[in-house]
């Protein structure tokens, strides 16, 4: 008699958070024109100026890859998603990212800027990677339409989801705060179904990036 053991799934742990990415716009022309060794510094200032902006806000990074950044906010939180806090962590990002541009600009004549995306929802925590490589990433579609929105965003602006701006409309009537948000036509991912509804804070002066 054969005995097969099955084993059980691990049980994949989910919460509901505000996910943000950050990607670095101008980062083609920048490697285009530098020698690969001279882009490996810059890479590291902006890693830590956005790395440290999440971590203020209590945010985590769980992704770093290329010019990118993935950090998750809410993710202890009982009653929060964190949209507060991620949408705090952005206008930190640019606003740490302000004088290493103008640094950037003035010493190797490069224009950069910062693009963010916010969006709210379930994710999962999935343990990913090949064997002794593994690491805890975010999982999900709430992960997929922050990305997206990221990706539209002009350098200087933050785009949100209608997920975050429901969240952030509830702390402001909580908080008796004010933001100026605009929002933009809906945005539509392709292969998911129906567009969102996005808002945006707009940037103070756009770039052409």
């Amino acid at each position: 008699m054969l005995v097969t053991r099955i084993r059980q799934p691990a049980t994949v742990r989910t919460a509901c958070v505000t996910v943000l990415f950050a990607d670095l716009r101008g980062y083609t022309g920048m490697v285009e024109r530098l020698p690969a060794a001279r882009v490996v510094p810059l890479l590291d200032e902006f890693f830590a100026a956005l790395g440290a902006a999440a971590q203020q806000f209590g945010g985590k990074v769980y992704h770093m890859a290329g010019d990118g950044i993935m950090a998750g906010f809410g993710l202890n939180a009982e009653s929060s998603s964190g949209a507060a806090e991620a949408l705090a962590a952005g206008h930190a990002m640019l606003a740490a990212f302000v004088p290493v541009a103008a640094r950037w600009r003035q010493d190797l004549c490069i224009d950069a800027g910062i693009g963010i995306g916010l969006h709210s929802g379930e994710v999962a925590f999935g343990v990913l990677g090949p064997p002794k490589r593994k690491t805890t990433t975010l999982v999900g579609d709430t992960v997929n339409v922050a990305a997206r929105l990221c990706g539209r965003a002009r350098a200087g602006e933050v785009l949100f989801s209608c997920t975050v701006a429901s969240a952030l409309s509830i702390s402001a009537q909580t908080n008796g705060g004010s933001t100026s948000f605009l929002q933009l036509p809906q945005f539509e991912l392709r292969g998911r179904r129906g567009p969102i509804d996005i808002w945006c804070v707009p940037a103070p002066e756009r770039l052409a990036l």
